[in-house]
């Protein structure tokens, strides 16, 4: 790098005489620099652009994914023997299996037990939302955004099936959460013909999907103490951003939290057999006649 030459004039005081070149540049050099970082966001902007544009059409039009049910007539093979078909969706993805469901299972096991009590044999048949694989979950958040428009008109159709078929038999469809949500907007779909044969036992349904017709159906929200189905946004909005935080305190100083604790950390939103079974029980003695 050259340096500033100096000389001393006549008067005494100090002048310029060779300024170095990234100074005497500098205003050329500030335009080339700002039209190259111009260019350079003008590509970052497009990209996002194409990448959001990109996602949301895969979002939209990418292929339905069935996820892994019996068949009707394999449902109707299943059922026979059985005074009471209880179809059974978890909450989350919708894709738990019936013996892992921890937060529901347990409670339509007690229904079974309580129907045996009363004389009536009856079976579970999980139903799954969702297939467990990426697209299958891409299909999946699109069903729940659309309020389960596709899969509960799926499930709809089975059940009038198995109506037509079995029109003896009583069925009852139970889902926690989403899955409350997904068995509400099932029953709406049925046929007021079919109606009088199907309960529906919905726990925690999210405030923003009720029926219409609560004729046969059981809304279960833990006597009002359930934020998500009451609808309570502020308690919400804490409820989503206390738990992520608690997992990371908790990486950091070391103790080990499965991440599937982020889930379903709702106030009020945990559900057990003490807490239901006055209301499962008053509604099952309301709509079964006892043999």
């Amino acid at each position: 790098m050259r340096s500033v030459k100096v000389h001393r004039e006549a008067s005494g005081s100090f002048a310029k005489i060779d300024e170095p070149l990234f100074i005497r540049d500098k205003p050329i050099l500030d335009k080339f620099f700002r039209k190259d970082k111009l260019k350079v966001m003008g590509r970052v902007k497009y990209s996002v652009a194409i990448i959001i544009i990109s996602g949301g059409l895969f979002f939209l039009f990418c292929p339905e994914v069935a996820p892994d049910n019996l068949q009707p007539q394999e449902i109707l093979n299943a059922v026979q023997g059985s005074d009471v078909i209880i179809f059974f969706n978890s909450g989350g993805w919708g894709n738990t299996p019936f013996e892992k469901a921890e937060d529901f299972g347990p409670i339509v096991k007690e229904i079974q037990t309580t129907l045996e009590g009363w004389g009536y044999d009856s079976v579970v048949i999980p139903y799954n939302r969702t297939k467990n694989s990426f697209l299958g979950k891409v299909d999946g958040a699109r069903d729940f955004l659309s309020s389960f428009e596709s899969s509960s008109s799926i499930l709809a159709g089975e059940i009038e099936f198995l109506t037509e078929k079995l029109p003896e038999k009583k069925i009852i469809v139970a889902g926690l959460s989403a899955g409350g949500a997904f068995v509400t907007k099932t029953y709406d779909k049925i046929s007021e013909s079919a109606k009088g044969s199907i309960l529906t036992i919905a726990a925690g349904t999210p405030f923003w999907l009720k029926s219409s017709d609560p004729q046969n159906i059981l809304q279960l929200d833990n006597a009002g103490k359930d934020s998500l189905s009451k609808g309570e946004i502020k308690t919400l909005l804490f409820s989503l951003v206390k738990p992520p935080i608690k997992w990371i305190s908790a990486r950091i100083s070391g103790e080990k939290i499965p991440l599937s604790l982020i889930t379903n950390q709702f106030v009020g939103h945990s559900y057990d057999w003490e807490t239901t079974s006055p209301e499962i029980i008053s509604f099952l003695e309301e709509k079964i006649v006892r043999p």
